[in-house]
C-alpha cells in the first residue's frame, strides 16, 4: 500500500530493513557490553557506591533536594520573565515603525549572539559591583538575567517567525472587517501561531532548564549539577553514580515538559477545530460592527 511521502516497500527493500536492524541492534548490544565491562572493571558498578541512592533518604534530603530546588528555581524564574519579555520584543520587530523596530531587531541580534555563560559572568559582575545583593543570592541573580537575556531573544525570534508564517489572507480578511492592527495581532494572529510556536518554544524551555547547570559549573551555583560534585566526593569517589542519578533526574524534569507540551498542543489543536457554521453577512456586519466600537476587544 503507497503513501503520500513514499512508496510502499517491495520483499528486498523488507529483508533489506530487516538485516540493517539487527545489525543495529547487535552494534547496539556490543556498544552496551563494552561500557558495563568498563565501568565493572574500574569498580564502578560495585553496591558500596550505588549504595547511599537505594538505602535511605540521606542523599536526596541533603544534596540531590537542594539542588534540585535550585535549579527549579533559576529555571522557573528565567520562564516567567523570558517568555512575556520574548513575545514582547518579537511582536515589536513586525512594527511598521521603523523606530521601534530597528532598535529591538539590534538588542535581539546582540543577546542572541552572546554566549549565555558569558552573560552570567557579565551578570555576576554587574551585580557585585552596582548592586546591594548579598553575596549567596549573586549566582542565583546572575543565572537568571543571563538565562533571561539569552532565552528571551530566541523566544523572540520563535514568536516572529511563528508569526510571519501565517498566511497574509489572515490579517487582509481582519482589516476588511474593520479591526484595527493591535486587534488582528492578538486576535486573530498570536492565538493561530501559538500552536505552530509551541514545539518550539519548549524545546527553549528545555535548554533553560539544562543551561542552568552552567551557574553550578562556573558562579558556585548550588544547583541539581553542582550537588553531584559535593555528593560524589562525600560518598567515597562515587562520581559515575552521582552523574547518573542527577542525569535521569534530568531526564524526567525535560520528559515531564515535553510531555505537558504535546498534551497541551493536542488540546489547543482539537479545540481550534471548525465547528462548520458559515457565517452570513449579519453576521459579518455585526463583528464588523463590534470592532468599530471596540466592543471586540
Amino acid at each position: 500500500m503507497s503513501s503520500l511521502l513514499y512508496d510502499a516497500q517491495g520483499p528486498r527493500a523488507k529483508r533489506r530493513n530487516i538485516l540493517y536492524t539487527a545489525g543495529f541492534l547487535v552494534v547496539l548490544a556490543a556498544v552496551l557490553w563494552w561500557v558495563y565491562k568498563a565501568l565493572d572493571d574500574k569498580g564502578q558498578l560495585e553496591w558500596a557506591l550505588w549504595k547511599p541512592f537505594f538505602s535511605g533518604s540521606e542523599a536526596y534530603s541533603t544534596y540531590i533536594w537542594p539542588g534540585l530546588q535550585n535549579t527549579l528555581k533559576a529555571a522557573a524564574l528565567s520562564m516567567v520573565i523570558a517568555l512575556p519579555l520574548g513575545a514582547v520584543l518579537g511582536i515589536a520587530r513586525l512594527s511598521d515603525h521603523a523606530w521601534i523596530r530597528v532598535p529591538v531587531a539590534m538588542v535581539v541580534e546582540f543577546f542572541r549572539a552572546i554566549p549565555v555563560l558569558v552573560l552570567m559572568i557579565f551578570g555576576l559582575a554587574l551585580f557585585a559591583e552596582y548592586t546591594d545583593v548579598s553575596s549567596d543570592d549573586r549566582p542565583l541573580y546572575a543565572v537568571v538575567t543571563g538565562l533571561v537575556l539569552y532565552n528571551a531573544s530566541v523566544l523572540a525570534e520563535i514568536v516572529r517567525a511563528g508569526i510571519l508564517a501565517l498566511p497574509k489572507g489572515q490579517s487582509e480578511a481582519a482589516m476588511a472587517i474593520g479591526l484595527r492592527k493591535n486587534q488582528v495581532m492578538r486576535l486573530i494572529l498570536l492565538p493561530q501561531s501559538v500552536t505552530a510556536m509551541l514545539p518550539a518554544i519548549v524545546s527553549q524551555l528545555v535548554v533553560i532548564v539544562k543551561d542552568t547547570a552552567l551557574g553550578g559549573a562556573v558562579l558556585t551555583f548550588p544547583e541539581l549539577l553542582a550537588s553531584a560534585s559535593t555528593m560524589s566526593g562525600y560518598y567515597g569517589a562515587n562520581t559515575i553514580a552521582s552523574f547518573t542519578v542527577v542525569a535521569v533526574i534530568f531526564v524526567v524534569i525535560n520528559f515531564a515538559l515535553t510531555s505537558f507540551a504535546s498534551w497541551l498542543e493536542g488540546r489547543l489543536r482539537r479545540g481550534k477545530k471548525s465547528t462548520g457554521v458559515v457565517l452570513g453577512v449579519q453576521d459579518t456586519a455585526d463583528i464588523a460592527g463590534a470592532a468599530g466600537t471596540g466592543a471586540a476587544t
